[in-house]
């Protein structure tokens, strides 16, 4: 059995949109990209290389975006990155990509998502890691698929911009589990997902 864990860098205010670099995603016409570089120090990268060893190794769950985002960058950067990405098993949902995938060990998920990640639940071992992939996110929050958040939570605030938990995002309770403000005070946080009760 796995777990499903989304680990993404966040704003303040929610905002999950191209932490990495300027133009990694402009989508609604959004120009802070690259936010989250400046607050990256040696401990925020221990506590998420530590979490995937603790998981079992990295088995990733993507949405199309992220994929090819994913794919065109680190394969065109070299060192540890590409080779951990290239040997980690992928599977990606969507409904335009077309097998074979040009990243080695991708599977396609192209049926119902919620039905193809809850059979990746049962099936393997480990945590399965989202990164990125806000669509994805949203589609497994709605079916109770996510058991838990690592989260970055960056000290800066937008107002704008694609949200982790977006309007309509359904309700659920998180308990923290475990948390660390590196040197540049990012909130590292990882919480579990429980039901939520509004009594």
């Amino acid at each position: 059995m796995s777990k499903v864990v989304v680990i993404n860098s966040v704003t303040l205010d929610g905002v999950m949109q191209s932490p990495g670099r300027s133009n990694e995603d402009k989508r609604g016409g959004f120009t802070h990209g690259g936010w989250a570089q400046e607050y990256v120090d040696d401990q925020a990268l221990a506590a998420i290389q530590a979490r995937v060893a603790e998981g079992g190794g990295l088995q990733l769950l993507l949405g199309c975006r992220s994929y090819e985002e994913m794919l065109g960058y680190w394969n065109a950067q070299g060192g540890p990155f590409k080779d951990g990405l290239n040997n980690a098993p992928k599977y990606v949902a969507s409904r335009t990509l077309r097998e074979p995938l040009p990243w080695p060990n991708s599977t396609l998920l192209d049926r119902d998502i919620a039905q193809a990640a809850a059979q990746l639940k049962r099936d393997l071992t480990g945590d399965l890691t989202v990164m990125g992939s806000g669509d994805l996110i949203q589609t497994l929050m709605r079916h109770d698929l996510i058991d838990e958040y690592l989260l970055s939570i960056t000290p800066v605030v937008f107002g704008t911009g694609r949200r982790l938990f977006a309007d309509g995002s359904p309700p659920r309770s998180l308990r923290l589990i475990d948390s660390t403000t590196t040197t540049t005070g990012v909130i590292i946080a990882t919480y579990q997902t429980t039901s939520y009760s509004s009594t």
